[in-house]
């Protein structure tokens, strides 16, 4: 792994391997989190690096984690146009009790969302064809600046993140960014017990019956003892938004 590198966004070659990600877990097992994301943002370990926030149920979490090693790591929001209300209202006061200092919003592009989704249904027909528009892309394009991502992913949240490790390479392009998954290994008591010790604010809507938030059209309740993510796209053989892509991650 090269390491404090200067990358040469001319050059087309990947940033990091698959052995870079392999490297990287042994290096932190055992680590906690806390060593393991002051490490990676104060030693530089994978250079540029943002985190994807939902502000979602548990995003608060990783968030206040982040915001302790350094606040100003930027911090990209998928600004969809179908979000709850309560979700940036939630988004709002976490940025502004958390002191987060870098905040950017994504939006779709206007010419694609006129020609594609001009009348805003295309969730109730092609959900994959929405999240492509409102959230793959926008997130594709902003992600090109950095050499690495913080993502939320939990292995108690579905089956198809059951194994996902800390460090992977994100295989959506071939650019050789990693994806890395800080909480991976925390279980659902774990979130629980950090939020209620750090007294951090609650999405509103998780009292109501929703441990997984997205866009509102697509997210509904879940029954007690479901699959956290089960209320998400109900009815459609679909997991994921696309941004994280069932089958894709190695199992290191």
């Amino acid at each position: 792994m090269n390491e404090h590198r200067t990358i040469d966004r001319l050059d087309a070659s990947p940033r990091f391997s698959e052995h870079d990600a392999v490297r990287l877990n042994r290096m932190f097992r055992g680590s906690s989190t806390q060593e393991m994301l002051e490490a990676v943002i104060k030693d530089n370990l994978a250079g540029d690096v943002a985190v994807v926030s939902s502000f979602g149920a548990e995003s608060v979490a990783l968030l206040h984690l982040i915001a302790q090693v350094d606040p100003g790591v930027p911090v990209l929001f998928l600004e969809t146009g179908k979000h709850f209300a309560e979700t940036l209202a939630y988004r709002d006061e976490v940025v502004e009790r958390l002191g987060l200092t870098n905040l950017v919003v994504l939006t779709p592009d206007e010419v694609e969302l006129i020609a594609k989704d001009e009348s805003g249904l295309r969730w109730s027909y092609d959900p994959d064809g929405c999240c492509e528009i409102r959230k793959v892309k926008p997130l594709a394009k902003a992600l090109a600046e950095f050499d690495a991502s913080f993502t939320g992913r939990k292995a108690f949240q579905s089956s198809s993140r059951a194994n996902l490790p800390r460090f992977e390479i994100d295989n959506s392009d071939a650019q050789g960014r990693l994806k890395i998954n800080p909480l991976i290994d925390w279980s659902a008591d774990d979130i629980a017990a950090y939020l209620e010790e750090h007294d951090l604010p609650r999405h509103p809507l998780v009292a109501n019956g929703f441990p997984s938030i997205g866009c509102e059209p697509c997210t509904h309740k879940v029954a007690d003892g479901e699959d956290p993510r089960s209320g998400r796209w109900k009815g459609w053989d679909k997991t994921e938004c696309g941004i994280h892509k069932p089958g894709e991650e190695p199992f290191l």
